[in-house]
């Protein structure tokens, strides 16, 4: 089992985020809700294994409400995604936000089962923003399990006293 932890990005993280965004999104950037975030200027989380960087989740907070940009686990099913969500909520609830919500696509079953697992609810689908994406970045047509990709698909959980 890893002995992972858990660390605010700083300004020696960029060119690896960089280069991790492109090699697991397709491009350096990230398209959702038909917004273009540059990961590497956001504020954001690393996991740490030692030396190596097994972790890496990136946020953007606008008035009360914290989305999650990104979020990529390096070494699946050894709780990195859990904790650092578990960072970034408390970032969240720290900063007085009342709301940590994340877009994903309708083809992606996995990050679906994960975010619900973690409290996350399904609360809407934005039919064939995909589309958008595509016009500025490489996107197949069919998906994961070979699911036609097209949609965004957003989750939310909302962050109240019991959570503080």
């Amino acid at each position: 089992m890893s002995d992972f932890c858990i660390r605010p990005v700083d300004s020696g993280d960029g060119d690896w985020i960089a280069k991790t965004i492109t090699e697991r999104w397709g491009a350096e950037f990230v398209v959702a809700h038909y917004e273009v975030f540059h990961c590497r200027d956001l504020p954001g989380f690393v996991a740490n294994d030692g030396e190596e960087k097994v972790g890496l989740l990136t946020y953007k907070i606008v008035g009360d409400d914290c989305e999650i940009v990104s979020l990529d686990s390096l070494q699946p099913c050894k709780g990195i995604g859990t904790a650092l969500i578990d960072a970034v909520k408390a970032t969240a609830i720290e900063s007085g936000c009342k709301r940590l919500w994340l877009v994903t696509t309708n083809d992606n079953m996995n990050a679906l089962c994960f975010y619900q697992k973690r409290g996350f609810v399904l609360v809407k689908i934005n039919r064939n923003a995909i589309e958008f994406a595509r016009s500025l970045k490489p996107i197949p047509l069919i998906g994961v399990e070979g699911i036609p990709l097209r949609d965004e698909i957003e989750l939310e959980m909302m962050l109240g006293e019991a959570d503080c």
